[in-house]
């Protein structure tokens, strides 16, 4: 069978190629197409290659997949996955699981989970398997529109795999809770506030490109331009395995604004991420460890706030942890959201020392450990690069705008492999 400009291969051909991957490139001649692969699928054409021109469209890519096999999903361990699927809605449908919420809670979020990762799976080899079977038929047919129609799907499998993928990385048991995130302003006056502000609003846009809710529980303004502290709430689906990686120091280099000399200053903020701790899982708190305070909030608001003492402030002195909350007007609800936020840090706190006791043993220490630098803002190069993982980017201001997708897969990347290796 021929098409015009090369040679088509046969089905068995086709067929051989489902265990690997062909990538090929569909280049437009005179509104017709020829295949040109990159792997030595077809014999070359015997005649020159052909060139383009400026009245030719510009050149397209097309990625096609092997058929889903039953290794596909092993990486993701789909069948121990459904398996534990089915158990779980065993236990849904007994009533006597409803006796006990707290049990009933954590089943229905492993049966959410669960259903995440099975039911994309299948989807997913579903319409890797359809789109071999069009492909298969469409180049027997010759119709090349449609392998071009192929391939745009294949494009949007591609992409539904990698985000499968990403949440593969997701290995500790609170990665789907929500979480709290809490940026404080290093020693350096105003510049330091200012880099605490610009954080702020970096991870708030963040948030809002992974479609997260995002809240702003407490802040602290700074003495002449932006913050001191900020803590921020955040909701959504895996949002504390997806940003638990940033907890470290930040470092800001950069020309001053508020240097008359617009001298080079560095700066430094710490950013600290926590879960949500829910009722599902017990911290005993002895009220005598409490000192709780209230206070008038501050910031913008209207004539409500700064005429009642509504904001909450928790110090739990054993531990020296402090938690502060004041963006509702009603003193009770306050005071459950700070007394959450405790439970949130002094659950992070027994899995941060457990951490260190486990990092002692080894010859390395954990490169994502509170109080160490993990990225480097140096705005006048017009560079960012993390510390830990090496990625680097020269568009400070995507950064800056929240586009850190490459910085938190590469160090999510990097915690699967030392979890894996350890």
């Amino acid at each position: 069978m021929h098409a015009a400009g090369g040679l088509i291969p046969s089905r068995q051909a086709l067929r051989a190629t489902y265990n690997q991957k062909l990538q090929c490139e569909l280049i437009p001649r005179k509104h017709r197409w020829k295949l040109i692969p990159y792997q030595p699928l077809l014999r070359k054409h015997p005649q020159d290659p052909w060139k383009s021109n400026a009245s030719t469209k510009s050149n397209r890519s097309l990625k096609i997949f092997a058929r889903a096999s039953s290794s596909f999903g092993g990486i993701f361990d789909v069948d121990r996955k459904e398996r534990r699927l089915e158990e779980v809605n065993r236990e849904i449908e007994n009533p006597d699981l409803w006796n006990d919420p707290k049990h009933a809670q954590e089943v229905s979020k492993e049966k959410k989970m669960l259903d995440d990762i099975v039911g994309s799976f299948k989807r997913l080899t579903a319409g890797v398997n359809d789109a071999a079977d069009l492909f298969e038929l469409s180049m027997a047919e010759e119709d090349w529109p449609t392998v071009e129609a192929v391939g745009e799907d294949a494009e949007k499998i591609n992409a539904e795999v990698g985000q499968l993928e990403f949440k593969r990385m997701f290995n500790q048991p609170m990665d789907p809770s929500n979480c709290y995130l809490e940026i404080q302003a290093g020693a350096g006056g105003t510049e330091a506030q200012d880099w605490a502000s610009m954080l702020e609003r970096m991870y708030m846009r963040y948030a809002e490109r992974k479609d997260f809710k995002v809240t702003l529980t407490e802040e602290s303004p700074g003495e002449v331009a932006g913050i001191k502290s900020c803590t921020l709430y955040i909701e959504g689906e895996w949002a504390y395995g997806t940003l638990r990686t940033e907890t470290g120091i930040h470092r800001l280099v950069r020309k001053s604004p508020f240097d008359a000399n617009a001298r080079r200053h560095t700066s430094f903020a710490s950013v600290y991420v926590y879960p949500e701790v829910d009722d599902s899982i017990d911290i005993e708190i002895n009220p005598a460890d409490l000192k709780i305070d209230v206070f008038r909030a501050s910031g913008a608001g209207g004539q409500h706030i700064q005429k009642t003492e509504s904001a909450v402030r928790i110090h739990h002195v054993p531990t020296g942890i402090i938690t502060i909350c004041q963006d509702d007007r009603s003193q009770h609800r306050n005071r459950e959201k700070a007394m959450q936020q405790l439970k949130a840090k002094l659950y992070e706190l027994e899995m941060r020392k457990r951490l260190e006791a486990q990092t002692k043993l080894e010859e390395q220490k954990s490169d994502i450990g509170w109080g160490h630098q993990i990225r480097s803002y140096v705005l006048d190069q017009s560079r960012v690069k993390d510390l830990r993982t090496g990625v680097e980017t020269g568009n400070t201001g995507a950064v800056l705008d929240g586009d850190l997708d490459d910085f938190i897969e590469a160090s999510l990347k990097n915690g699967v492999k030392s979890i894996s290796a350890s």
